[in-house]
């Protein structure tokens, strides 16, 4: 069935998608435009059903939907994700007055089994952390790339975390840092000594790439602006040695304090994590890296 474009502007209107992503403040660019594609994609399919206003949409549209990605062969974790978005849509909706009940509630996708994350090698972390000197680079873009790198892998912040940070949120003094992580929620975390160490030198020369009009930013780019998580993603790959990405930083450096006996309940607190499940899977990451390391070593492995 045809869509009358008239019609399907009227209906995005009454979904107010832009107006719900506007309201999510905590989260990275990349995963705003997951969430949108998500919810454009099933206000569409739910636009076929003659649906236009979310307020009128039940339970059963819902598990439809999910038959319908099934039958499209999407990938379990995927499906589970889309629905993840629209739920998180029906609680601002009804918040906000858009919708009065939440047609997500009894719909379960499981996730599936999920990837273990990846973890970094020491090859891997001295390329990042200790690259070779390059003469033509600039000293205040290197000691920038310094303390982002140094602030990922130690104190495993999330990148969105770390393009948030101002300069008043590093107290140097006491080696510790006050981040705003998902859902708005502030939690104090440590630093090293090699991070409180780049982010001194940063600071140093923070004036010479951050124009007044940048106001508390910690981190800038090369335009003067606000660092941000595609910024931080291109110095990632100018440092590595293999393609990554800055998640795997923070998966490392969980990996890394479970491997060192850190207690489960302060890996979850110290990553912001509201579950202690989601901090768990970092558990058969070590397990998996304690069996290869025996199979390797030992001689009757």
């Amino acid at each position: 069935m045809d869509i009358d474009p008239a019609t399907e502007t009227e209906q995005v209107d009454l979904w107010q998608i832009d107006r719900f992503i506007a309201s999510l403040t905590s989260l990275s660019e990349r995963t705003l435009e997951a969430y949108r594609s998500d919810l454009r994609m099933f206000t569409e399919w739910i636009a076929r059903m003659n649906i236009a206003d979310p307020a009128n949409l039940h339970r059963t549209m819902v598990r439809r939907y999910v038959a319908h990605l099934s039958t499209r062969q999407y990938a379990q974790r995927s499906i589970a994700r889309k629905v993840a978005a629209i739920r998180r849509y029906f609680k601002w909706a009804i918040r906000h007055g858009v919708a009065e009940t939440d047609p997500t509630l009894g719909v379960h996708v499981s996730g599936g089994t999920g990837r273990l994350p990846r973890v970094l090698d020491r090859r891997d972390l001295e390329h990042l952390l200790e690259p070779e000197f390059d003469p033509d680079e600039p000293l205040w873009r290197r000691r920038r790339d310094d303390a982002v790198l140094e602030l990922l892998y130690g104190s495993g912040l999330r990148v969105a975390e770390l393009c948030s940070l101002d300069c008043s949120s590093i107290d140097l003094t006491h080696q510790a840092l006050r981040v705003w992580g998902k859902g708005s929620k502030e939690r104090r975390v440590p630093l090293g000594e090699p991070a409180s160490d780049a982010v001194r030198a940063w600071v140093e020369l923070r004036s010479e790439a951050a124009p007044p009009e940048v106001g508390d930013a910690l981190f800038t780019n090369e335009r003067g602006r606000r660092l941000t998580p595609r910024d931080v993603r291109r110095i990632l790959d100018r440092r590595s040695a293999s393609p990554t990405h800055p998640h795997a930083l923070r998966h490392t450096y969980a990996t890394h304090l479970l491997d060192g006996g850190a207690d489960l309940r302060a890996v979850q607190e110290l990553l912001g994590h509201s579950d202690v499940a989601t901090t768990q899977r970092y558990t058969h990451v070590s397990k998996e890296r304690l069996t290869a390391a025996y199979r390797q070593s030992h001689p009757r492995a």
